[in-house]
């Protein structure tokens, strides 16, 4: 980031702020100091709070929310925006959903299905974006990818045997084979336990269910079951046992659909992401390491998979942005006034680079003001395609929010792609905004378990834990990740630049930073949940994305 033109940013909205007419909408702060010396909303939350916790308000609901609710009542009414498109970069978008078919892009400049690239942009009939894997759906992890094309070259050597030329990557060889052979291992391992697991909790749950006459019971039910013979004292020992693995509101069959789920992970990462002899790239028919080679791909934003479980994610992400708001129907989006441009790259898989500089190019190209990245990975062969990317769309006025990833770690010691940095510190460009998950438990569980964090790294934090939106085949889910967390903030970004059109990227991005809410509370990070440190710590701003504050500050920022 340009040091001038941050404090230039800085003190704009610091003297804004000092400008508040009388009567006017103030900046909201933090309830209390200390989160956790108030009642907190910590108990089980009903199902509509549960569906609707990330547009929850904060003052009056302790729930960490975005305050998009309130928003909407007191300073939307009666105000027209400008409409914004944005790009959602992800695994593809189920566009004929029943409550995303409203917002999705359409192409002013393509005619529909002719055959011809009628805008001359370089891809023919594109209409509601570009899908840049074809056909192609699983692909390796990039640790993976590393490793077959370097095993031929460094197999057998060490590092006294390279050429000074080679040696670092030799050791970026050394290191991803390391990682690729624990992980199969792990995935070996974990897979085999499910199964044995599954092996025995089907047939308990079997023979309980034929004695109740249901399948969701509870603990105090299962008990209650008369233990007639040594193998019906097992099947109740052993669901007895397993109860103790449950979240709360999940039952006996909930169990079995997660251990199914991760069995069917397991099957995919050994199959797929850490199998050295698959290769998903062939039926794309491009070279992956040339960045001119752009004739490839179709316009098939939805992808080939006809289950369309390929496209959960991505449509789960458009869905927090902008699904249509107040039709009566599943979720209301976090913005009105958008357009989703569906943009499909990231694989079953880890993302290749080039698909993602290009991907970027093509929604700055067709007019998005706001780009979601919800992916990473943490090894790059080419980071300097993306970086370019990334700096082109400073250069267009465009805002890219991406996710921080979920492997609770601190990004600021372990690098994570895409980022906006050159060496892990230094910022290439202005316009881009990495977002951290929030918990709906506002107390020391106020950061989700999985939720990658760093002061430098990663800019601020939104609701990332069991978000409610669209997926496939109009219906819905509860998701969760910094996958989650991010487009809720590219939806506040959005209706910040379609009500304030004149306020540029940069500024967005620190009007979305420095308006949040804070708390100096202590909170737990990492999925072991033996670290903890001060909120404002585990952030650049310290803070959680809010709309309400954003709007007003975007107010005082426009004058």
């Amino acid at each position: 980031m340009n040091p001038k033109s941050n404090k230039l940013i800085i003190a704009s909205i610091t003297s804004s702020m000092l400008m508040v007419s009388c009567g006017a909408p103030t900046i909201v702060s933090t309830p209390i100091e200390n989160i956790d010396t108030i009642p907190l909303k910590n108990i089980v939350l009903t199902e509509a709070q549960l569906k609707n916790w990330n547009s929850a308000d904060l003052k009056t609901d302790t729930i960490p929310g975005m305050s998009v609710n309130r928003a909407y009542d007191e300073l939307l009414k009666n105000k027209k925006g400008e409409t914004v498109i944005v790009g959602v970069i992800d695994s593809g978008v189920d566009i004929e959903h029943e409550d995303l078919d409203g917002v999705i892009w359409t192409n002013p400049k393509e005619i529909k299905n002719n055959g011809k690239d009628d805008d001359k942009n370089g891809y023919i009939d594109d209409i509601h974006g570009w899908n840049f894997l074809g056909d192609s759906e699983n692909e390796n992890l990039e640790y993976t990818r590393i490793v077959k094309k370097l095993k031929s070259k460094y197999e057998g050597k060490n590092l006294a045997s390279v050429s000074a030329a080679d040696r670092n990557e030799y050791q970026t060889y050394i290191t991803a084979k390391a990682e690729l052979e624990e992980e199969y291992q792990n995935a070996i391992g974990t897979k085999t336990q499910y199964e044995q697991i599954v092996q025995q909790v089907k047939p308990s749950h079997k023979k309980i269910t034929e004695v109740l006459g249901k399948e969701d019971y509870n603990q105090q039910e299962l008990l209650g079951v008369k233990a007639e013979t040594p193998q019906m004292q097992q099947y109740i020992a052993l669901l007895s046992h397993m109860f103790g693995f449950l979240e709360k509101g999940e039952t006996i069959p909930d169990f079995i659909h997660n251990l199914e789920g991760g069995i069917e992970y397991f099957t995919e990462q050994l199959n797929y992401h850490l199998n050295v002899d698959f290769d998903g790239r062939t039926i794309v028919n491009d070279n992956v390491d040339d960045i001119t080679d752009v004739n490839y791909g179709n316009n098939n934003v939805m992808g080939p998979n006809t289950d369309k479980e390929g496209i959960k994610h991505g449509t789960h992400v458009s869905g927090i942005i902008a699904a249509e708001r107040n039709n009566g129907k599943g979720v209301n989006g976090v913005a009105k006034n958008v357009q989703i441009m569906a943009i499909r790259a990231v694989p079953n898989g880890d993302e290749y680079d080039k698909d993602i500089a290009l991907a970027i190019r093509y929604a700055v190209d067709n007019g998005a003001k706001v780009i979601n990245t919800s992916f990473g990975k943490y090894y790059s062969t080419h980071p300097e395609w993306v970086r370019d990317a990334i700096k082109y769309a400073s250069e267009k006025d465009v805002l890219i929010v991406n996710a921080a990833g979920n492997e609770g770690l601190d990004l600021d010691q372990k690098e994570v792609y895409p980022n906006d940095q050159t060496d892990n510190s230094t910022e290439i460009s202005d316009n881009f905004i990495t977002i951290g998950a929030l918990n709906y438990e506002y107390g020391s569980n106020l950061v989700a378990n999985f939720s990658n964090y760093g002061k430098n790294n990663v800019d601020a934090f939104a609701p990332g834990v069991k978000i409610w939106a669209t997926t496939p085949s109009n219906s819905y889910e509860y998701l969760q990740g910094t996958s989650m967390a991010a487009p809720a903030v590219s939806g506040v970004a959005a209706l910040i630049r379609s009500y304030y059109p004149k306020l540029k990227a940069s500024q967005v991005k620190q009007i979305l930073m420095n308006s949040g809410l804070s708390t100096t509370a202590t909170v737990i990070v990492g999925e072991d949940g033996i670290k903890s440190d001060k909120f404002t710590e585990l952030s650049k701003s310290g803070k959680m994305v809010n709309l309400y504050n954003a709007l007003i500050l975007a107010e005082k920022l426009s004058k």
